[in-house]
Order: C-alpha cells, then sequence, then structure tokens
C-alpha cells in the first residue's frame, strides 16, 4: 500500500481524499494555490506545497509545479480527483513516467473515452447501446444535413472535445440546423481549441442515468448501481439521487450486467461512469467518465463501499475482493449540490463565509471544506459544499432532506440552498416523474 499520496485538486473532494487517506494510515500532501493557503484541506494534511498564484491555470492545472510538489515530498501516488487534471491523458501519463502511480485508469483509457467520437466508437465496439448518430466527426455542412435527414429531426450538434454543455446545439430543422452547425463549431473552438462536432438525435424527454462501475487489475468489474442525474441546468447537475426512481429491478440488473460486460471488454481499471440517456424503457450511451464523480457519495450511501478507499485499492494492485453478487444495495439518497450563487440569477457570490452550521443526525452527510471565516475564492468552480440525504425509502429520504437543508446554515455568501428548498417539495420531484428538461422548464428558461 501507498505510504504518502499528494491530492492534486482543492475543496471538498480533496478534503474527501484525504480523509480516505487517513482512514487507510496513508499519509497525504496538499497542493493549494495561494487563494487556498487556508483551505481545510490544507489545514488537515501532513504536508502542503503551494503550487502557484490564484489562477487554476497556474496552479492546479500545472503539471509540471504537480509533479515537483510530488517529488520534493516523496509521495508515491497522485489522486487527482475530478475536474482539473483529472480526465488529462498526458498529465496521467507524465505521472507513471516519473514513478509515481496515478489513482484512476490508464492514460490510454482517458485518452480513448476524452473524445466523444471514439469513446462511442469503442462502446458500439464493446456492446453498449448508442444514440443514433454519425459515425464521427461532421466534415461540413452538407454531411450534416445528409446525416439529420437519415436519422430524423430534432438532431443534436456536439463537439468533440469537451463537456459542460459547450459546443452543443440543438436543431428542430434544415434551417435550424445550418445555424446550429456554425455556432456549435464557434463554440467548440473557442471552449476547447478543437472545432469538431457530431451528431445525435435529440431525444425528446430522457433521464440520464448513470452506471458506476469498478474494475481491478486482476479482470473483476462490479456495478454499484446506478444514479439519476436528470435535474440540470445548462448541462450542469443539480440534484442526483440513487437508485433512479425511473427503474426497475429488471432495468437496472440489464443495464448493470451490459455496463460491466464493457468495462471487461475494455480491460479498464479503477473507478469509472457509463453514462447514458434513457428513454421509454431504452438506454443510449452518451459519454464516460474516468475518474470519480461529484455525485459519489449517492452510491456509497445505498451500498456502503467507499469508492475513494477503492479507487485507491486498486491503483495499488490489489483486487476487489467481492464479487456482483456480494454487493446489496440499501435505502434511498439524493445529493444536493451547494453552490455560491443567488439562487434566482446564479451569479456568483464569493465572500467571507460569517456563521457556519452543518445539518447533522441520522442519514446525514456533508462533504464541504466550509467553516466561519473562510473566504470563498472567485477563482475557481462554485461548488461550496455537497448535503448528502440517506432514508430506508425514497419517502423517508425526501422528508430528511427537507430537515436538513431547514437546518443548514451559510452566513456571509448567498447560496442555493433555497432553489433546492423548492425543487423538493414540487409534485413532479417527489413523484420521481421528470427529465432532463424538467428543471429548465421549471426555472423558466426554457419554453
Amino acid at each position: 500500500m501507498f505510504e504518502k499520496v499528494l491530492i492534486a485538486n482543492r475543496g471538498e473532494i480533496a478534503l474527501r481524499i484525504h480523509r480516505a487517506c487517513r482512514e487507510m494510515g496513508i499519509r497525504t500532501v496538499a497542493v493549494h494555490s495561494t487563494a487556498d493557503a487556508d483551505a481545510m484541506h490544507v489545514r488537515l494534511a501532513d504536508e502542503s506545497v503551494c503550487i502557484g498564484p490564484a489562477s487554476a491555470r497556474d496552479s492546479y492545472l500545472n503539471k509540471a509545479a504537480i509533479l515537483s510538489a510530488a517529488t520534493i515530498t516523496n509521495a508515491d501516488a497522485i489522486h487527482p480527483g475530478y475536474g482539473f487534471l483529472s480526465e488529462n491523458a498526458d498529465f496521467a501519463q507524465m505521472v507513471e513516467e516519473h514513478g509515481f502511480t496515478f489513482i484512476g485508469p490508464s492514460a490510454d483509457h482517458i485518452r480513448m473515452m476524452g473524445d466523444k467520437i471514439t469513446a462511442k466508437q469503442a462502446a458500439e465496439a464493446a456492446g453498449l447501446p448508442c444514440v443514433p448518430g454519425s459515425a464521427g466527426a461532421l466534415s461540413s455542412e452538407e454531411e450534416a444535413l445528409r446525416v439529420a435527414g437519415e436519422i430524423g429531426y430534432p438532431v443534436l450538434i456536439k463537439a468533440t472535445a469537451g463537456g459542460g454543455g459547450k459546443g452543443m446545439k440543438v436543431a428542430n430543422s434544415a434551417e435550424e440546423l445550418r445555424e446550429s452547425w456554425r455556432l456549435a463549431r464557434q463554440e467548440a473552438k473557442a471552449a476547447f481549441g478543437n472545432p469538431d462536432v457530431y451528431m445525435e438525435k435529440y431525444l425528446q424527454k430522457p433521464r440520464h442515468i448513470e452506471i458506476q462501475i469498478l474494475a481491478d487489475g486482476f479482470g473483476n468489474v462490479v456495478h454499484l448501481g446506478e444514479r439519476d442525474c436528470s435535474l440540470q441546468r445548462k448541462h450542469q447537475k443539480v440534484l442526483e439521487e440513487a437508485p433512479s426512481p425511473a427503474l426497475n429491478a429488471e432495468a437496472r440488473a440489464r443495464i448493470g450486467q451490459i455496463a460491466c460486460d464493457a468495462i471487461r471488454k475494455l480491460g479498464y481499471r479503477n473507478a469509472g461512469t457509463l453514462e447514458f440517456l434513457y428513454e421509454n424503457g431504452e438506454f443510449y450511451f452518451i459519454e464516460m467518465n474516468t475518474r470519480l464523480q461529484v455525485e459519489h457519495p449517492v452510491t456509497e450511501a445505498i451500498s456502503g463501499i467507499d469508492l475513494v478507499r477503492e479507487q485507491i485499492r486498486v491503483a495499488a494492485g490489489a483486487p476487489l475482493g467481492y464479487t456482483q453478487a456480494d454487493i446489496r444495495f440499501s435505502g434511498h439518497a439524493i445529493e444536493c449540490r451547494i453552490n455560491a450563487e443567488n439562487p434566482e440569477t446564479f451569479a456568483p457570490s464569493p465572500g467571507r463565509v460569517g456563521g457556519y452550521h452543518a445539518p447533522g443526525g441520522l442519514g446525514v452527510r456533508v462533504d464541504s471544506g466550509l467553516y466561519s471565516g473562510y473566504r470563498v475564492p472567485p477563482h475557481y468552480d462554485s461548488m461550496i459544499a455537497k448535503l448528502i440525504v440517506h432514508g430506508t425509502s425514497r419517502n423517508e429520504c425526501l422528508m430528511r432532506l427537507r430537515r436538513a437543508l431547514g437546518e443548514y446554515v451559510i452566513e456571509g455568501v448567498q447560496t442555493t440552498i433555497p432553489l433546492h428548498q423548492r425543487l423538493i417539495v414540487e409534485n413532479d420531484f417527489v413523484n420521481g416523474e421528470y427529465d432532463i428538461h424538467w428543471l429548465e422548464k421549471f426555472m423558466g428558461l426554457k419554453k
């Protein structure tokens, strides 16, 4: 097992990784920008290294600085968390080439799944069902019009690189497609340095369902059930739950088996998530995340398995130690992402935290690096906490979540807690009847 792990991230996920390491008897190294010198994970880590100024480009995305920090602290391995360099194949390769272990999949698998076209091709070869669309990147507007005519409108134009909704446009007709083609390529070029786009059939009311998998280096693969991530704003997840209220036991077992078979064929190792759109009883693969997910705690709540601990064990060469038959799911869990934003306009709200009180009690978990007096910096993603609630049933979970949100006090900055309080009492959500477009319609962002 590793003696020392460098955590190449910040915020709640850096603290989450530190806690897993501490429980395994592993020493930790926190890297941080000048803006994060007082962050909780920096305070708690065994060692810390400042790797640059506030700008992420000059700190958390600075590969050389992170590798230098690992060298001077004699770290054995590097955990990238999520975001930043977690799905950067070149970084994963550099980590291994410099004699450290990358706690994640191989650079080849990250590279394969980092491009939407190669990911879709690999998925189809591995037997995953995919959304009808173009075979690869579209070479011209004429080709786009031809493919759209074959699969039928509406269609979705998507950037081959990147994500987060950038370079993604819907077209309901040939006239709209011409404009969407141009805008999507412009956005993709600006955001990712790559203008290539491809096309998929646009599903009308799908759910966003993802399957969490774990695979070791000995051919053992298990899935830990599904998460429903359909509550989204501008393609960004807002709330997640497990299991999905849209799936029955037969559908859950079917997609879980399909996911495990595909991962085994790919020879993948470590944690990963296969994301699907689900409509009319059918699953359609959209992408794979080759890292830990923000929403991993809801899976931990219903499975009892520590995903970060398993990531570390697998990276150290250990087998999983259990089979699919050993995994039992219990109850229901929901996660609310708490952002430092205006709950109506979503304008960022950085600043100093005044009074702070996290909710507690049975089945309540808060993943956050916040404390009274902490200054939320303006330089990074606005998510400042995750509230995760677990109950024996979905109804119990919802009642507990209402209570926990009412207890949560974060003063000094605006947060999205009021938005979550509104969402979880809406009839559609209470009844589990929502899709990926529901939230934006609810908020008046989409007609």
